[in-house]
């Protein structure tokens, strides 16, 4: 029986990291995927996740908790893609590092993807931008910050994980214009609204030092996480749709505000092209 735990660590920490050269959130994403599968497989073979072998996961019990996904956890067809995706990503590492399991190997691979079908995105209108822009109270020290994230939100069209990782050495507000480091490495620099600028530059006079470099801190100076901004978004959200009724109805998440973005560049533009850029 050949132990998984070397191969797991070997993945993630040196593969997928160091070689691949995988972002953060990527590998934040595949931990979970695999910490998912162990607690899954502990539980159906009645081992401890440390003492699982690479031989029993297998084509069986990688299907059975595809299943378990959908069934016990009700997660959607397209979470399920992107833990099969983390699962056939290590089984390729491993092909070339455990030649005797081909076979095993094989058959995980050859589990198919689920089809999925393509929803809309909504968006918000600029009633409801306005209505949650001005949701977080000016007055104090977390409305200033909730403030500001909201307008770089929908002024810069971020990720969630771009805007949590964004740092005080990316911004020049004399300039007006951020500096971010996307998905798949890329970079690329982005123009401020005024008013966005004003955000910012209200939330770092009163931001203090912090050991974190990133731009958006807790009270206890740490870095804002992605599940953090989430609920900060929703508590604004509830208290906008109590002025903009419009916004009762619609399910507002971060990747909602950036398709808002996109939607205000092509309004404005009316070029498809300087929506991609």
């Amino acid at each position: 029986m050949t132990p998984v735990a070397p191969h797991i660590e070997a993945f993630l920490r040196d593969n997928l990291s160091r070689h691949r050269g995988a972002s953060q959130h990527t590998c934040d994403s595949y931990a979970y995927s695999f910490q998912l599968l162990f607690e899954f497989a502990a539980t159906r073979l009645r081992t401890k996740p440390s003492s699982l072998s690479l031989e029993q996961l297998d084509s069986d019990l990688v299907s059975a908790f595809l299943e378990h996904l959908e069934d016990t956890r009700r997660n959607a067809p397209e979470t399920r893609n992107v833990r099969l995706a983390a699962i056939k990503s290590f089984f390729h590492f491993v092909e070339h590092r455990q030649p005797a399991p081909l076979e095993q190997i094989r058959r995980v691979l050859a589990i198919p993807f689920k089809k999925t079908s393509s929803r809309l995105v909504p968006y918000l209108v600029r009633e409801e931008v306005q209505a949650l822009l001005d949701a977080a109270d000016p007055m104090t020290r977390d409305g200033i910050r909730d403030r500001a994230m909201l307008h770089l939100a929908v002024c810069a069209g971020l990720r969630v994980s771009e805007l949590t990782g964004l740092r005080t050495g990316d911004v020049t507000l004399p300039s007006m214009s951020i500096r971010v480091l996307g998905k798949g490495r890329r970079e690329r620099v982005l123009p401020l609204w005024k008013t966005t600028a004003l955000a910012l530059r209200a939330w770092l006079a009163i931001r203090g030092t912090a050991a974190a470099p990133e731009v958006f801190i807790s009270n206890r100076g740490e870095p804002l996480s992605r599940w953090g901004f989430a609920y900060v978004l929703k508590q604004h959200v509830e208290t906008a749709g109590q002025l903009c009724p419009g916004l009762q109805s619609k399910r507002v998440s971060p990747h909602v505000l950036r398709h808002t973005c996109a939607m205000i560049v092509l309004q404005a533009t009316q070029d498809i092209r300087k929506v991609s850029l």
